[in-house]
């Protein structure tokens, strides 16, 4: 398969992802998943939770969920977009080259 632009794009836009998921993805979504864990664990259980193991692990599960769900949105983004501009700058690239041929 050869390296093309597009293909170093989604890898740029996938990097840059990863980053804006450390940054700004990690604690939201962590804190909407507990919260939707605290809502399922509440219509199971009744509230106030008691401090038992299976509410905890419902709620743990949900924020695990929230983090993955925040990671593949945003990773999923940024890769789409750098692959787009890769493949909007590939034309551009290969007349450039062209041009250097004929010269």
């Amino acid at each position: 398969m050869k390296n093309t632009t597009a293909k170093k794009g989604a890898y740029l836009g996938a990097g840059a992802g990863l980053v804006l998921f450390a940054i700004f993805g990690l604690l939201p979504g962590s804190l909407l998943g507990g919260a939707a864990g605290i809502n399922v664990a509440g219509w199971l259980f009744g509230l106030p939770l008691e401090p038992g193991l299976i509410s905890r692990a419902i709620v743990l599960v949900s924020m695990l969920m929230g983090v993955l769900v925040s990671g593949i949105v945003i990773v999923t983004a940024t890769s789409t977009v750098g692959w787009l501009v890769g493949r909007l700058m590939e034309p551009k690239a290969e007349e450039s080259s062209e041009y250097k041929a004929v010269k």
